[in-house]
């Protein structure tokens, strides 16, 4: 049983704020500390250690699901009436969203449609999935609900909580790669600059989860967008390669602010827009869009960062070279420390050019952070002005208000 559909279910609507924050808090939290952990393993250990910490909590939770969780009674109806399993809509999901993830992991390593491999996957990524949209459209009962996306606010909390999970992956890998490949941080020290936005958002998911009961969920999550989107823009003013580990842990800060007011009130809307014996397949959906969104946003910022810092390497290298004064000043300049070092003249002069181009390198890279996090900033304000497109709820009574 899938855990946002289990608090639905449990949960009355005046309490499923405060449920969710509970469980958001897991599904948010630990992400962001999890690099921390990672790091100290891997610094101490081996990454390889990293994997065997999910067996005592695996079976610690399979443990408590068996004691603990127990179906509603239209999921116990169905199961008496011997419903049957829809394989056609199985089989298709697993080859579409299977080589969609595929493509998604491998296409930056393969120069994405440049590869006719991952051409091929992109091909069966689309023909698999929309054929699943068809097929289960018109069943009677699908193992995916997508008779569910008719519900407009039902369809934006989904299209939100999939840019939520770009957001929250999209930085989780960027600050660790900037600190670990351009600052020379330790996995264990770029997971402590990490650590301070989970404490964060360990302190605020309550209270937007006490919130949610007394505030419209839409003003909620354009707050939210809005100090998300104030987070990467600030992050464009302050990444830079002489930025301290206490900048960088304010600026972690500054990014997650908002992803708090996100997750809470998306599911509630997701949630309060459809029925009850729904439930299931809601979840579902909202939690297979944001675990889309996490592997899109990984995707994605390994390719731009990637692309954009081979144009900025361009744009830099076209005013470095002999007819540049600047240039021939500060190789110059380096040429004569190394040779006062006691480096020969002509390797002198080959270290500096080298020393120069490092540096280039560095700057490209680090300007090439700055335009993923510019992207991803215009995204999150983008979502700030769809927040209001969305219909009002009345807090804490679960249901969408006709307005």
């Amino acid at each position: 049983m899938d855990c946002n559909r289990w608090l639905a279910d449990t949960f009355p609507p005046e309490k499923r704020g405060l449920a969710f924050a509970l469980y958001g808090i897991t599904a948010i939290f630990a992400p962001t500390i999890g690099p921390t952990l990672g790091g100290w393993i891997t610094d101490n250990y081996t990454w390889r250690w990293i994997f065997f910490i999910n067996l005592p909590v695996g079976v610690l939770a399979l443990f408590l699901v068996y004691r603990i969780v127990e179906d509603p009674p239209w999921i116990k109806a169905r199961g008496a009436a011997g419903v049957k399993m829809d394989y056609v809509g199985v089989a298709l999901l697993a080859v579409g969203v299977g080589a969609l993830q595929v493509m998604l992991d491998k296409g930056q390593e393969d120069d994405w449609f440049g590869s006719h491999f991952i051409v091929t996957l992109a091909v069966l990524a689309a023909v698999g999935l929309l054929s699943l949209i068809l097929w289960e459209w018109f069943q009677k009962n699908p193992i995916v609900e997508v008779r569910l996306f008719k519900n407009l606010n039902f369809l934006g909390a989904n299209l939100m909580i999939f840019i939520v999970g770009i957001m929250l992956f999209s930085s989780l890998v960027m600050m660790p790669l900037f600190l670990q490949t351009l600052l020379g941080y330790t996995s264990e020290s770029a997971g402590l600059v990490l650590s301070g936005g989970g404490l964060v958002l360990l302190f605020l998911m309550p209270v937007v989860g006490a919130l949610a009961g007394r505030v419209q969920a839409r003003y909620l999550i354009a707050f939210g967008w809005f100090m998300l989107s104030i987070g990467m823009f600030y992050s464009t003013r302050r990444l830079d390669l002489q930025i301290s580990f206490g900048s960088a842990s304010a600026l972690r800060v500054t990014q997650v602010f908002g992803l708090a007011f996100l997750f809470v009130p998306i599911n509630l809307v997701g949630f309060s827009s459809t029925p009850m014996e729904k439930s299931n397949s809601a979840s579902g959906l909202i939690n297979f869009m944001r675990n889309m969104g996490s592997s899109v946003g990984t995707s994605m910022v390994t390719t731009l960062l990637a692309r954009r810092a081979q144009v900025r390497q361009v744009y830099l290298a076209a005013h470095i070279g002999p007819g540049h004064p600047a240039f021939n000043q500060a190789a110059s300049a380096l040429a004569a420390r190394l040779a006062a070092s006691g480096v020969q003249a002509d390797l002198a002069a080959q270290k500096a050019l080298g020393m120069v181009y490092q540096g280039l390198v560095g700057q490209a890279t680090t300007l090439a952070y700055i335009d993923t996090f510019a992207i991803l900033g215009g995204g999150a304000a983008l979502m700030f002005l769809l927040s209001f497109a969305l219909r009002g709820n009345r807090p804490g009574g679960g249901t969408v208000a006709l307005e």
